[in-house]
C-alpha cells in the first residue's frame, strides 16, 4: 500500500506544531479504511503535563468525528532519524489503532514502517482489565 498521501499530511501538520519549550515539532496523520485522513500535531503546555502528542491528537480527532478503525497512522519530525512514538502514544495506538501500520518519516521523507506490535509487544490492554484477583 502507498503511503504517501498520509506520510505528505503528516509533515504539513508538523507545520502546526506549538512546541515552544522542546523545539520538537511533530505531526501525524491517521487513515481510516474508507481512506479518510485526520491529522493532528503535538501541542505543548507550560504545565507540562498537560501537553498532548501529535500521534493522540490525531486518533483523538478522528475518534471523536465517529471513525473506530485504523489502517495506517504516520508520524513525521524534523529529526534526522526515526522517532518512535512515546510510551503514552503506544499505548494509545495499541487501544484505538491495533491493527494499523505504523509509518516514521525523518526530516529528509524517509519513511521506515512498524507493526503494533514491533513498538510494543507486551501491551496492556481490555483483557487485563477483566482479570480478577
Amino acid at each position: 500500500m502507498d503511503h504517501k498521501a498520509l506520510v505528505k499530511a503528516a509533515r504539513a501538520a508538523r507545520k502546526h506544531s506549538v512546541s515552544p519549550y522542546s523545539r520538537f515539532r511533530v505531526g501525524a496523520a491517521v487513515l481510516t479504511p474508507g481512506g479518510k485522513i485526520f491529522t493532528g500535531c503535538n501541542i505543548e503546555n507550560s504545565s507540562f503535563g498537560l501537553t498532548i502528542c501529535a500521534e493522540r491528537t490525531a486518533l483523538f480527532k478522528a475518534v471523536s468525528e465517529g471513525h473506530r478503525r485504523f489502517v495506517a497512522l504516520a508520524i513525521a519530525t524534523d529529526e534526522a532519524g526515526f522517532i518512535p512514538p512515546c510510551g503514552a502514544c503506544r499505548q494509545v495506538i495499541q487501544d484505538l489503532a491495533p491493527g494499523a501500520t505504523i509509518i516514521l518519516c525523518d526530516s529528509a521523507g524517509r519513511t521506515k514502517t512498524y507493526s503494533v506490535e514491533e513498538l510494543l509487544p507486551h501491551p496492556f490492554g481490555p483483557a487485563d482489565l477483566s482479570r480478577t484477583a
